[in-house]
């Protein structure tokens, strides 16, 4: 006797074997597709009674280790969003937000300049790293860096907003006198730009092939033989898609979901 068919997900999406190359990445706003296929049970066989393909929810993959349905669903939802504002950025641009931080060590600071090119108009700069010239003061070993937003990338440059000046977020009531930044919008090379692992509601401890949580995944371990996560950071920032970064650590090129620009304690 037959039972009553079952329908049963199943994720078909296969990821492109060059989604971690920053010269051809993934996109983290490709949904994917499902097959859904309805089962039958016949005694001690089960058949298959008809299939569909439909597009893919964050419902149809159960949530990593330490995480909750419902984070994880957030951070789907989020970046499908950010894709949305793809429109209101300059031609070509990928949408990304993610916090950062200036790399830059040249005591002139690093240029923000009008177009993603070493020949465009420069529009400010931001500051080298300021160090606090007080011992009690809780900072990175070569001072404080720029922060700012990541909101998009195109060609090798990032284009940014919101830089802060270095430290004064986490000195606030210090009488000192910050560096000046420059705030706007603007692009900066993608080599000057540095950032901590954060909490993405993902599988942690390494990297993903493509920008996706159903990715092929490799274990990453740091220069400690620890994995990888909120107490690290990123070698490099290669490209970013959404809420996801191409990045590379310990000659590992990989997707990571969330990073962020704080210097004093991680990132969880």
């Amino acid at each position: 006797m037959s039972s009553t068919p079952t329908r049963r997900p199943a994720s078909c999406r296969s990821s492109r074997a060059n989604a971690d190359d920053p010269k051809t990445p993934g996109s983290a706003f490709d949904r994917g597709q499902v097959l859904v296929v309805q089962l039958r049970r016949s005694g001690e066989a089960v058949e298959a009674v008809s299939a569909s393909v439909r597009s893919r929810e964050p419902s149809d993959i159960g949530a990593p280790h330490d995480t909750t349905a419902d984070h994880m669903k957030w951070f789907e939802d989020a970046n499908l969003a950010l894709g949305d504002k793809a429109a209101a950025l300059p031609a070509g641009t990928v949408p990304c937000n993610l916090g950062v931080y200036s790399s830059e060590r040249d005591p002139k600071g690093l240029n923000v300049r009008a177009e993603p090119s070493v020949k465009a108009r420069v529009l400010g700069t931001l500051p080298p790293p300021f160090k606090i010239r007080r011992s009690d003061a809780d900072q990175p070993d070569d001072g404080y860096h720029t922060e700012f937003t990541i909101i998009g990338f195109r060609d090798g440059w990032f284009l940014i907003e919101g830089a802060k000046p270095p430290g004064k977020e986490y000195e606030p009531d210090r009488p000192l006198k910050f560096p000046k930044v420059y705030a706007g919008r603007g692009w900066v090379a993608a080599n000057k730009v540095g950032a901590s692992f954060a909490n993405g509601a993902t599988r942690g401890g390494g990297l993903f092939q493509a920008p996706h949580v159903d990715a092929r995944w490799t274990r990453v371990p740091d220069r400690h033989g620890n994995e990888i996560g909120p107490d690290s950071s990123p070698d490099r920032i290669l490209t970013c898609s959404g809420l996801w970064a191409l990045v590379e650590k310990n000659g590992v090129r990989g997707w990571w979901r969330n990073l962020c620009s704080n210097q004093v304690t991680n990132c969880s």
